[in-house]
């Protein structure tokens, strides 16, 4: 099975985790709006899943409607430019080129990633399922609040804390 769901305005980019992922038929993982995609296909599968590996979640529940419909405004305006922007942010702190995996997102992502809300509830199905869930977060992220995802995940997850690290680790 060996599923990998790729970030916001990004294509087949898990080779920039290769540190970290763990690739098997019972692993699922995803990076930031990825993450959110396999959270939800790991809730909602009746395959078999031992683990899921959540890179850098977009984690934008504590943000506020103005920053949100900013963000779409900004896109709306011009969603080249926009993705650019956003991915310059995505690998501050890293000498990544993340050119090769660039693709232009659309709006409907964009608005499912800032609007998204994990909910514990669901984290805790999970983890009664026994599913091993790990999160793994950059202390300097530019694009979510890593410390608010940190609180948030720690008691349904094992989270690593990367002190000088941005959303790619």
């Amino acid at each position: 099975m060996k599923l990998y769901f790729s970030g916001f305005s990004l294509d087949n980019e898990k080779e920039l985790f290769k540190y970290y992922l763990e690739e098997n038929d019972f692993t699922v993982s995803g990076f930031s709006y990825g993450a959110q995609k396999a959270f939800k296909y790991v809730l909602n599968t009746q395959n078999r899943i031992d683990k899921l590996q959540l890179f850098s979640p977009a984690f934008f529940q504590t943000k506020d409607k103005k920053y949100k419909r900013l963000q779409l405004m900004f896109f709306a305006k011009d969603q080249e430019q926009y993705c650019k922007n956003f991915l310059q942010n995505v690998s501050f702190g890293s000498n990544v080129k993340l050119e090769p995996y660039f693709k232009v997102g659309s709006q409907t992502e964009l608005e499912e990633l800032l609007y998204y809300n994990w909910e514990k509830s669901d984290l805790q199905t999970l983890k009664n399922k026994g599913v091993a869930i790990e999160v793994y977060l950059g202390k300097d992220d530019k694009i979510i609040n890593s410390s608010e995802a940190y609180i948030f995940f720690k008691e349904f997850a094992t989270v690593y804390y990367f002190k000088d690290k941005g959303h790619i680790l």
